[in-house]
């Protein structure tokens, strides 16, 4: 199993690394902010650390 790096949308430090090898640079964080904006993200509920 990866580190998870995002526990809302499930996204790893292995994800972050492929998808720099495939586009060059992470696209993730702008997906992950759309989500946010959307109110997708529930990191106090779904990251153990709370954050």
């Amino acid at each position: 199993m990866h580190d998870l790096i995002c526990y809302c949308f499930g996204y790893s430090a292995f994800d972050i690394e492929r998808d720099v090898l495939a586009h060059g640079k992470s696209t993730l964080m702008d997906k992950i902010m759309t989500e946010k904006k959307a109110g997708s993200c529930q990191c106090a509920a779904r990251n153990p650390k709370g954050r």
